[in-house]
């Protein structure tokens, strides 16, 4: 370079930061008289500057709300582990079924895991490991014992971790504009080697401030998301509560410190933001690793998506009480995640309130999400509600939507598969909508379907049918909604996407029939090569003879507990091959009445080769896959 050339280029560049000085200064006083956007002011993640400015800000935020929002929850203890006698050193690999999860490759911690040997069950305040395989040699191999309420866990090869939290979570109403005495909340993650299954060892605790919002697996890396409020009263002054990190390994604290507020996240957005929403990352196998995570000042997180690589928070927003029009809007944080590296790594918002996982999904680089506005009524003149699916990049701006779907309605269930979106929506009717997401700017509807009843979990059979599981309804005579029934399962064929069909439907019981896996997915084992879908149902049922035309409102009494196994498939639809229950005494259902809990309640099930085992918390049981034919049982601590 010649220096007539150096002395331009250095010219050049002075003169564009003569620029860029100038125009920050326009922008600067540009800024003063624009308020910037909400969506604006969400982009930008900031991160606190101090302890003052995290307390001034959520005096701010809070004076707008009126208070803020209460939420009692319940933290941790371990105490000892109880052993039955003799090792083994190695077991058998057979084919065993999984967690019925969202996304291929992340796991979902829940009550009862399998690693194709062992069935570990947790059950209140203790996890039971029972040798499940061979079926004829099936025992109760360890017991760990757990001061509190276990939540879940995960099993990854010799290694267990356990979430538990203290004394039994009791459900308590959540106000907008209330103000309740600060209670703390712990969530712990204990994490045991398992390789002597007759003796679990506890190697490392995590304990983290907040209550569980949920966990996924991924690898070998655990990630936890806990919530908790950010403000307590101390002398009616309000104080910022940040939330503590401890870690112990052989009883010893290892780790432990308190999050500090230049460390927390936020989004300058007016909304009550009175919540802490921490993700934290642990590996399993790695005891010397230290946790890894990320706090980001929040409303509390009501759910959230977690795919292979990102984790993403879904909040609803509030209209403060100086807001003149009401808005209904659910802030998105998309915290990426890979091993022991957690960012923040972008933020938005969309319009209405999702229901649940299912509402959301990440594919081919955009981020979908369902969601619904407004409310139902009992007539289509009150009601609200609007159904809607937006699009979003990476950056979780929105480049394309879908609104006012099914007005009056709201969404029952989703479900993202590639190219297609599936949304159950319900009122009177079950309308079952096609949408194809392929160009994520223009999404559209390509059909649906009008059938009674309603599907609140939605599970692909293959790449042109589709499982729903719901209830049946009866339209009401007068009034614009429906009576719900029994349990509905539903086959739909979607191969003609303009015309989708219910090939097939299967209904269990009268009005006050029950699954879970109407709330929690995870309660249904279903195999698609095999074709085999497996539920636990607590049936109710009308006596006909005494009630011959009994009325749609009229609710059954309690007959049936347990599984109910099917083979499903296009060809044969839904074909009921019978059930099992752990209640020798079919009396105790009628004695217990509406308020039906019992130890051998079914809650789960799962296969190991060619034997479907069903378990409760106080039995395993033991059936041929085939012809249901008990082979052995195990009775539970």
């Amino acid at each position: 370079m010649t220096y007539g050339n150096r002395g331009k280029s250095v010219g050049a560049v002075l003169l564009a930061v003569v620029l860029a000085f100038a125009l920050g200064s326009v922008c600067y006083l540009l800024e003063l008289q624009v308020q910037p956007s909400f969506q604006d002011r969400l982009d930008h993640l900031k991160r606190f500057t101090s302890y003052e400015e995290l307390k001034s800000y959520l005096e701010s935020s809070l004076k707008l709300y009126g208070g803020y929002r209460g939420v009692w929850n319940v933290g941790f203890g371990l105490i000892k582990t109880t052993v039955k006698a003799a090792v083994e050193e190695s077991f058998e690999v057979v084919e065993y079924s999984k967690t019925n999860v969202q996304v291929e490759g992340v796991d979902e911690a829940d009550v009862v895991k399998t690693d194709g040997a062992y069935i570990y069950l947790a059950s209140g305040n203790q996890v039971v490991i029972v040798k499940a395989y061979p079926p004829d040699e099936a025992y109760v191999s360890s017991v760990v014992e757990v001061n509190g309420t276990v939540l879940g866990l995960f099993v990854n090869e010799d290694r267990m971790a356990v979430f538990a939290v203290p004394g039994r979570p009791t459900p308590v109403p959540r106000g907008i504009f209330s103000v309740v005495p600060y209670i703390e909340s712990e969530t712990s993650v204990m994490v045991y080697d398992i390789s002597d299954r007759e003796n679990p060892k506890l190697v490392r605790t995590l304990r983290v401030e907040g209550s569980y919002l949920s966990s996924r697996m991924i690898g070998d890396y655990v990630y936890l998301v806990v919530n908790n409020l950010a403000v307590r009263m101390d002398e009616e002054e309000l104080e910022v509560n940040l939330p503590d990190i401890c870690e112990e390994r052989m009883g010893l604290t290892v780790f432990e410190k308190e999050i500090s507020a230049t460390e927390v996240y936020y989004a300058d957005v007016s909304s009550c933001y009175d919540s802490f929403t921490t993700v934290v990352a642990l590996n399993m196998k790695e005891d010397l690793e230290e946790p890894v995570y990320k706090t980001i000042l929040t409303g509390p997180t009501t759910c959230m998506y977690v795919s292979l690589s990102n984790i993403y928070l879904a909040i609803p927003v509030y209209p403060s009480m100086e807001e003149t029009e009401y808005r209904e809007y659910t802030a998105v944080y998309r915290i990426r995640v890979d091993g022991a590296k957690i960012d923040c790594a972008a933020s938005g918002q969309v319009p209405g309130f999702v229901l649940n996982q299912f509402s959301m999904d990440e594919y081919d680089g955009y981020f979908r999400i369902a969601t619904t506005t407004g409310h139902v009524a009992r007539t289509a003149e009150e009601a609200t509600a609007r159904n809607n699916i937006y699009v979003l990049d990476m950056d979780l701006k929105v480049v394309g939507r879908l609104e006012g779907l099914a007005p009056g309605e709201r969404i029952h269930s989703a479900r993202f598969m590639g190219d297609r979106c599936y949304l159950v929506t319900f009122r009177k009717v079950d309308p079952l909508f096609v949408i194809d997401v392929s160009d994520p700017e223009n999404p559209r509807v390509l059909g649906k379907l009008k059938i009674p009843g309603y599907s609140d979990y939605l599970h692909p059979l293959d790449e042109n049918h589709l499982i729903g599981i719901g209830k049946e309804t009866v339209p009401a005579e007068e009034g614009d909604f429906s009576w719900y029934q029994g349990v509905k399962i539903s086959l739909f064929d979607v191969s003609d996407v303009e015309k989708p069909k219910e090939i097939d439907k299967y209904v269990i019981g009268d009005r006050g029939t029950d699954t879970p896996v109407l709330r929690n997915h995870k309660a249904l084992l279903f195999d698609r090569r095999r074709g085999l879908l497996v539920l636990p149902v607590l049936v109710a049922e009308i006596d006909r003879e005494k009630t011959p035309n009994p009325p749609p409102y009229m609710h059954g009494e309690f007959t049936f507990q347990g599984a109910y196994v099917f083979e499903v498939s296009p060809e044969q639809g839904i074909v009921f091959k019978g059930r099992i229950t752990h209640i020798d005494d079919p009396e105790e259902l009628l004695k217990s009445g509406f308020y039906f809990s019992s130890p051998y309640m079914v809650k789960r099930a799962l296969y190991i080769d060619d034997v479907l085992y069903t378990i409760s918390d106080k039995r395993v049981k033991m059936n041929d896959i085939s012809t249901l034919e008990l082979i052995n049982e195990v009775e539970l601590p």
